[in-house]
């Protein structure tokens, strides 16, 4: 299905453009940047949420904050961990001590320099912070010492493999302390970090917009000077703004655009494998039970995942471009299983389990984006469930909106997935355990609280494979999360965009990146 190249669409691109151009161009114009200036419109899927990296749940943002946070270490391409703000990650003998010298000569957004004091302020501050959802990610810290101007030892409750990879994204992201205390629960509306741009200014729904940091550590490796973010949901009209060139650049190509993206010659297509996944969240008790026959019955759940054919929405949706999948590891990753096979559709089966339960039919709510292609999955899935007996009501929504439902409880099952992590911590353990900061179907199964707590304990990779997979054969079963595919990382941009690398994680790192002839 091909809906991005109307002339219905071109009229959107227009209405939706009006504003926030002009006011970009106000904005350049009042900062003092020339005709010349190089500024970088970038598309996003969405609107991200918070700009605060211990509020912040949404991909888009972490987009964002790629570029004006900088973090403790970093991802490259091949998935190294490698240094940022740490120049080294030194673990004691008994794994209970980390030891982090930092980079000297860092200052933040607002002249505060970087130093160990502001490295414990930030940690502290994920642990403690109301609301934090990097707490569970770092859990592991008891304490934060500062051992000298550019050194933090810290002391953890027990050894604790994946926290290189945690302190490679929103927890190990740097915020200046002044700011953060002067500006308390208002930080997300004028954050300030150390990354190579800083934050001007927001309009939802609009734009944000950063602009080049001149004090940056490794200012010789910035060339643009303004990033502006533009949310635009329909990946069509992301498409369509990219041609007429009114955009430089944008995640998440459709796959059924990836045609017309091949074939123009001013476009470039960037393509590497997910570390993420996509699927059903169900909602069991949050913030209590339900009582729903979803929510009640495990039967119902995996009637319903037997209802449904992930080939299928891989083909029917995705031209077959996405790789379906049953569990929250992509294919890439060291962690999974490559021998685990797809399960199918089974209808029959799916009935019987259905009467079994005692019910005929069951019907829910199923809340998806308000983007095209989400809409089409859940309407593919409503009509595969049909077949055994479910009655869908899909529940278009926008994304920022959705989480919130989400997070109170107000849903009954959401069409969403995760942009992924390096470690299989990051795609499990939050989702998963009891306390997990992101365990929002309120499931909670003891045995996988112990798999998942000691899967970040032990080391090796093959000791922690076999318990993710252990925890993975309970958690799975149990259909709270219905997992269905893995996504491929999708940019396209124009010619002229010079030194863009893209990385698994999806995340568009714009340092090093320029445009010719501006």
């Amino acid at each position: 299905m091909d809906q991005g190249r109307s002339h219905p669409h071109a009229a959107l691109v227009r209405r939706h453009f009006a504003l926030p151009l002009v006011f970009a161009l106000l904005v350049g114009l009042a900062a003092g940047l020339t005709a010349e200036a190089q500024v970088l419109r970038v598309g996003l899927a969405e609107d991200p949420d918070l700009l605060d990296p211990d509020l912040a749940r949404t991909f888009v943002g972490r987009i964002v904050f790629e570029n004006l946070c900088d973090k403790l270490f970093n991802v490259d391409p091949s998935l190294n961990l490698v240094p940022e703000l740490a120049l080294d990650y030194q673990v004691s003998p008994d794994g209970r001590t980390v030891t982090l010298p930092l980079r000297e000569g860092v200052v933040f957004h607002d002249g505060t320099p970087f130093d160990a004091e502001a490295a414990r302020y930030n940690l502290e501050r994920s642990l403690n912070l109301t609301g934090s959802l990097r707490r569970s990610e770092i859990a592991q810290i008891q304490a934060v010492e500062v051992a000298d101007d550019h050194t933090v030892v810290l002391h953890l409750s027990a050894p604790f493999a994946p926290l290189q990879a945690q302190l490679a994204d929103r927890a190990g992201m740097m915020i200046s302390p002044a700011a953060a205390e002067r500006l308390g629960d208002r930080f997300a509306t004028a954050p300030v970090c150390s990354g190579e741009f800083r934050f001007v200014e927001r309009v939802p729904q609009q734009q944000i917009v950063l602009e080049r940091f001149p004090e940056y550590w490794d200012a010789g490796n910035v060339h643009l000077d303004r990033l502006v973010f533009l949310p635009i949901p329909d990946p069509s009209v992301r498409l369509a703004n990219l041609q007429s060139g009114e955009l430089d650049l944008f995640e998440r190509v459709a796959p059924t655009d990836l045609q017309a993206v091949r074939r123009d010659p001013n476009l470039v297509l960037s393509v590497v494998p997910s570390l993420g996944y996509q699927g059903m969240t169900l909602n069991l008790s949050n913030p209590e039970p339900l009582g729903t026959p979803l929510a009640r019955d495990v039967r119902v759940r995996r009637a319903l995942a037997l209802s449904i054919d992930r080939q299928v929405i891989n083909q029917v949706v995705f031209d077959g471009e996405y790789l379906p999948g049953d569990t929250p590891l992509p294919p890439v990753s060291a962690y999974a299983d490559p021998e685990r096979p797809l399960p199918g559709r089974d209808v029959e089966a799916a009935r019987r389990l259905l009467q079994e339960a005692g019910y005929d039919q069951v019907a829910f709510e199923l809340m998806v984006s308000n983007d095209p292609q989400a809409i089409r999955v859940g309407e593919v899935i409503q009509s595969m469930a049909a077949g055994a007996g479910f009655r869908i009501s899909l529940r278009p929504t926008e994304f920022a909106t959705a989480l919130d439902l989400q997070d109170a409880g107000q849903y009954e099952a959401f069409l969403i997935g995760w942009s992924g992590r390096v470690d299989p911590d990051g795609n499990i353990h939050q989702f998963q355990t009891s306390t997990g900061g992101l365990n929002v179907t309120g499931y909670s199964d003891p045995e996988v609280d112990r798999l998942l707590n000691e899967a970040r304990v032990a080391s090796g990779l093959e000791p922690r494979r076999a318990l993710y997979q252990a925890a993975m054969s309970r958690f799975i079963d149990d259909y709270h999360i219905i997992y269905l595919y893995h996504t491929q990382n999708f940019v396209a941009y124009r010619k002229g965009l010079e030194g863009f690398v893209a990385v698994p994680d999806g995340l568009l790192r714009l340092k090093g990146v320029s445009l010719a002839g501006r």
